[in-house]
């Protein structure tokens, strides 16, 4: 009878430590899950200022969040139709959330979801920067699946909506020191005065194996891939050719170029 007894007590200071550790853990989530969204929205616009070639490295949290507001104006976009919208606030709207919503997006066939993202949302949020009325910059959200991630980034063109001014992830998960080296400065710096359309207007940026030949006419469109990690380039290539074609900003870039968006 003792021997029950101490089992049952052992039984029941187990479940009530663990009722009040998971009480705990649960309390410490819901405190902490502000900071660490603000720390997230910190990140990207970190992030989106170093792409655009703004700020410097190591600045405050209190210098970002003030250059940001300072240098860049966010706008929604409606990908359906390549214009800008009023029907989102692109300060508390969140286009990743959206692609989950299917009032919010649409799902993407096998042929169109060469980015592996399955869903589009029917709204994103672009970045400008402008001076005295002047368009100097577009920075555009994108992302796909690499090797082992869905990278998700960022590429900011010049106000002639050609040249790349920056191109870089802010978050994926792929191999350090293969498909990682997405973030490496030099790789990233290969793309800066890159042209993402040839004189036709056709979309012509692409990452190349092999090393990109200096003297072909191509190279003005041409990167080199990621040293042994194929599938990480051939993502990224992948999911600029979506996010800039005729299924992702493609019709804005061009009614935007035309004064039409």
């Amino acid at each position: 009878m003792a021997n029950k007894e101490s089992t049952v007590r052992t039984l029941t200071v187990a479940v009530l430590v663990c009722l009040v550790c998971s009480v705990f853990v649960a309390g410490a989530a819901v405190a902490l899950k502000p900071t660490q969204l603000e720390n997230r929205q910190l990140d990207k616009q970190r992030s989106i200022l170093a792409i655009a070639g703004l700020g410097e490295a190591g600045m405050t949290a209190k210098q970002v969040k003030a250059l940001f507001g300072e240098r860049i104006q966010a706008k929604v976009v409606d990908l359906r139709n390549g214009t800008f919208s009023d029907a989102q606030n692109p300060a508390t709207f969140d286009p990743l959330k959206a692609a989950k919503d299917p009032k919010l997006s649409e799902a993407l066939s096998g042929e169109q979801d060469i980015a592996s993202i399955k869903r589009r949302e029917d709204f994103s949020t672009v970045y400008m920067v402008e001076q005295d009325g002047q368009l100097q910059t577009l920075i555009l959200p994108v992302r796909g699946y690499g090797l082992w991630s869905t990278l998700h980034g960022f590429i900011a063109v010049k106000g002639d909506l050609n040249t790349v001014v920056g191109f870089g992830f802010y978050q994926h998960g792929e191999t350090p020191g293969l498909g990682g080296e997405v973030d490496n400065p030099k790789w990233k710096g290969l793309w800066v005065g890159k042209s993402l359309f040839d004189e036709n207007g056709e979309l012509a940026v692409e990452i190349i194996k092999g090393g990109v030949d200096p003297q072909s006419p191509k190279a003005v469109h041409q990167v080199d891939a990621l040293a042994g990690a194929t599938l990480t380039s051939k993502g990224v290539n992948n999911l600029l050719h979506f996010w800039l074609g005729e299924n992702g900003f493609g019709p804005f870039l061009a009614k935007l170029g035309k004064g039409e968006a």
